[in-house]
């Protein structure tokens, strides 16, 4: 069921700092899947905001090769959009001078939703914003480094650590405070996971509760999706994660959608086998630049292009085989001849359509350091919490 944007002048308009964003769309950075060659595929789809794959403070810090490497954009990428991770914020500012004084970025985004426990049982992500004075003292020293160069500052967050923790509605208000332009919310607890319902709800709390912009997150797996999200809450604008998995074009339907147009993709088989080749080649051109050995970036590539298989033919009648020699291509010639054996008129399984992607898991206990939960305004850097590994 199809739902109806309001006329035009009432719909969501996004600014973040002096970037005007239509479609009012974000690209959720994702470990090993939001490089530049996955980001130029989303975007030739549609319009929006494309974030890279998350940075670490330290590691920019201390130029950790794999990270400098990993901060990359395409030539005409605009805005070039980078998620860092820290707990310190003398290193957090530290990370951010680095980025403005080496203009590597037009937009910053900092990460404090990630439930992952290796970083919970540190004090980071999700579990940071429970540490309210540590919390607000980041976002405003990473904003402060920010401004002078005129880079917006923005906040990716959790409801809180779990449903007798939430956290969302105060931290969004000291973000706020602290300069950020723009606020997102995924709609779970860090102890949810990626499991159960994400709370609407408690978006549009935030959204009434806030003056900057609001972006709400979890469980937009289509268009119509997107459009059901901004007439409950109310928010500016949303971010896709999971939901593009093995489906780039959902940009492209996504950027219907605002336009207030029907219109949505179904590709055919082939159509899809166009895409899968265009994704892997677009991977190799990454790996391939700068590289001494062609060969070897192009293995590279293939290698990186693997775990997008699945994905991409979910739903279609493919069999085991040919899926498991898919996933082991080493090369764009091999890829074109197990390509070639797909039947190209197979339609798209509208069954899948709605469904979930991506990780999918159960509720779990959320690891914290010793003593987290006793004191809220202890603004103490957890020690050992500032991790040197980008990308999550």
């Amino acid at each position: 069921m199809e739902t109806a944007l309001p006329p035009a002048a009432d719909r969501p308009s996004l600014s973040i700092g002096p970037h005007q964003v239509w479609p009012p769309v974000v690209l959720a950075p994702m470990a090993g899947i939001t490089n530049v060659g996955f980001r130029q595929l989303c975007r030739e789809q549609g319009g929006g905001i494309y974030v890279c794959e998350m940075i670490t403070t330290v590691a920019l810090v201390e130029r950790n090769p794999k990270t400098l490497r990993m901060i990359a954009f395409g030539a005409d990428e605009r805005p070039r959009s980078l998620q860092l991770y820290g707990t310190d914020p003398e290193t957090a500012a530290a990370a951010v001078r680095i980025v403005v004084e080496r203009d590597l970025a037009d937009h910053i985004d900092l990460n404090f939703g990630c439930p992952v426990p290796k970083v919970t049982r540190r004090g980071g992500g999700a579990a940071l914003p429970w540490r309210r004075r540590l919390f607000a003292r980041l976002v405003r020293a990473a904003v402060d480094a920010a401004s002078p160069a005129g880079v917006p500052v923005t906040v990716k967050m959790r409801k809180g650590i779990d449903d007798d923790h939430l956290t969302y509605v105060e931290a969004g208000l000291a973000a706020q405070e602290a300069g950020v332009a723009a606020v997102a919310l995924h709609g779970r607890t860090a102890a949810q996971r990626y499991s159960g319902t994400a709370d609407w709800d408690a978006i549009a709390t935030l959204k009434q509760a806030l003056d900057v912009p609001v972006l709400g997150n979890g469980d937009i797996w289509e268009a119509d999706d997107a459009l059901r999200m901004v007439a409950h809450t109310g928010v500016d604008g949303v971010v896709i994660g999971r939901g593009c998995l093995g489906r780039p074009w959902l940009f492209a339907d996504l950027e219907a959608a605002f336009n207030g147009s029907p219109q949505r993709r179904l590709p055919t088989l082939g159509e899809v086998a166009v895409t899968m080749r265009r994704h892997a080649e677009l991977l190799v051109e990454q790996f391939t630049a700068g590289a001494r050995n062609p060969a070897r970036g192009e293995r590279d590539g293939c290698t990186d292009f693997r775990k997008h298989v699945a994905w991409y033919l979910k739903g279609f009648p493919v069999g085991s085989e040919l899926r498991r020699s898919l996933a082991m291509i080493d090369s764009l010639a091999q890829l074109d001849d197990l390509l070639g054996k797909l039947d190209p008129a197979v339609p798209f399984p509208v069954e899948t359509l709605g469904q979930p992607r991506g990780r999918i898991n159960s509720p779990g206990k959320v690891f914290l350091p010793d003593g987290w939960l006793a004191s809220r305004d202890d603004d103490t850097v957890p020690e050992g919490a500032e991790l040197d590994d980008s990308g999550g």
